[in-house]
C-alpha cells in the first residue's frame, strides 16, 4: 500500500477514534475509501453569518467540506463552508477557510476538525492576516463580545498549534 493511502487510512481511523462520541461534530466521508472528502457537521456550536442588513447573526451549526489534495500530507488540506454559507470570521470566504499560515505533513487532520470548530466559535482567529477584512475590523471592535462559546471537540491527545 502506497504511503498516502496508509495515511488516508490512519487520518480516517483517529478522525473516527477522535469524534464518532461526540455529539458536537459528525464526520461524514465522502466517496471510497481510502477517503480524500469528509463533510464535518458542527452542531450547536455557534458561529456567524451576515443577515440579509450585513450584520453578523448568530447560527448553531456549520457545515464544512474537507478536500485532501494529491499532495497531501506535503499540501494542506483544502477547507470550505458546504452549501453556500460564508461564516463570517477573519479567516473564511466563499471560497476557503485558511486553517493554516504555514503547514506541515506532521499536522494532523484531527486536528485541523478541532481547529475549524475553535474559529467558528471565536476561540481562534488571525486577524493580520485576513481573508475577510470587514470580519477581522468586526473582530477588533467587538473583541469584548469574543468567543461565542468555548466547547472542546473530539477526545485523545493534545492539540497541535496550527499557525
Amino acid at each position: 500500500m502506497a504511503g498516502n493511502a496508509r495515511r488516508l487510512e490512519g487520518d480516517y481511523r483517529e478522525l473516527r477514534e477522535s469524534f464518532d462520541a461526540d455529539p458536537l461534530v459528525q464526520i461524514m466521508p465522502l466517496g471510497t475509501a481510502p477517503f480524500d472528502k469528509y463533510r464535518i457537521a458542527y452542531i450547536g456550536v455557534p458561529s456567524l453569518r451576515q443577515n440579509q442588513k450585513g450584520q453578523p447573526m448568530r447560527v448553531d451549526s456549520t457545515v464544512v467540506d474537507l478536500t485532501l489534495p494529491a499532495g497531501y500530507p506535503k499540501l494542506p488540506p483544502i477547507a470550505k463552508t458546504a452549501g453556500g454559507d460564508i461564516v463570517f470570521h477573519p479567516n473564511f470566504n466563499a471560497e476557503k477557510i485558511c486553517i493554516a499560515d504555514f503547514w506541515s505533513p506532521g499536522f494532523r487532520l484531527v486536528d485541523v476538525v478541532r481547529k475549524i470548530g475553535a474559529m467558528l466559535q471565536y476561540t481562534d482567529y488571525n486577524i493580520e492576516s485576513p481573508l475577510n477584512f470587514v470580519a477581522a475590523a468586526w473582530t477588533q471592535e467587538h473583541l469584548h463580545e469574543l468567543p461565542l462559546a468555548n466547547h472542546s471537540f473530539g477526545t485523545g491527545s493534545v492539540d497541535v498549534e496550527l499557525s
